[in-house]
């Protein structure tokens, strides 16, 4: 009688503009059977989101996120995964349902810290990171100041908060193209899929 498979949860997370958009839909096109889950699709409405004291809005802060709402959704997808997977004899680490959650504070939700197979942080330098910034349009526009009065000083202390994190995090260089990136982390998770694999058929 064949095992049950499991899902598997990766993470990959960065500062603003650090390029974990692109890498996670790169690596959705070719993973099998892989979904992508993006934090960003869960910020509240401007009008719901708190001002500091110069102004700034507070997007990059965890308050301005509907987390429960994510956490929802992503437990709706594990349910999916292990009930549409039928048990054979002859599994194989493709057909392992794959989820990709990125997104700029997943580190520091707790309610997600069970579910990591996998975690990536990219990083890029500061001023790499401003000039990027530059070249997007948000909405609403970022204010003049908001970078360096709100966004950098909410990655650095999101940064300081990652050093109580217990488990393995793979860092990336955010400055890389974006095929070798791609490649790292590809060539990563089939390895780890490849050992689900052999967990599988021994267990």
């Amino acid at each position: 009688m064949g095992k049950r498979r499991h899902h598997r949860g990766n993470v990959i997370s960065c500062v603003t503009n650090g390029g974990k958009t692109t890498l996670a839909k790169n690596l959705q096109k070719h993973l099998p059977n892989c979904s992508v889950i993006s934090q960003d699709d869960f910020f509240k409405p401007e009008s719901e989101i708190e001002t500091d004291k110069n102004g700034f809005l507070q997007y990059d802060v965890l308050e301005a996120l509907n987390m429960e709402k994510m956490m929802s959704v992503i437990s709706c997808w594990m349910e999916s995964a292990t009930l549409s997977v039928v048990s054979t004899d002859r599994e194989s680490a493709e057909e392992i349902p794959i989820l990709i959650i990125e997104g700029f504070l997943l580190f520091n939700y707790k309610p997600l810290d069970t579910i990591w197979n996998r975690s990536y942080f990219l990083t890029i330098p500061y001023e790499e990171c401003k000039r990027r910034r530059s070249t997007r349009v948000y909405e609403p526009p970022d204010s003049p100041g908001y970078f360096d009065g709100h966004v950098w000083p909410m990655y650095l202390k999101h940064r300081q908060e990652m050093q109580d994190i217990t488990w393995e995090v793979v860092y990336l260089d955010g400055t890389k193209s974006e095929e070798d990136l791609f490649l790292q982390v590809y060539e990563d998770l089939i390895q780890e899929l490849a050992k689900q694999k052999c967990l599988q058929v021994t267990a």
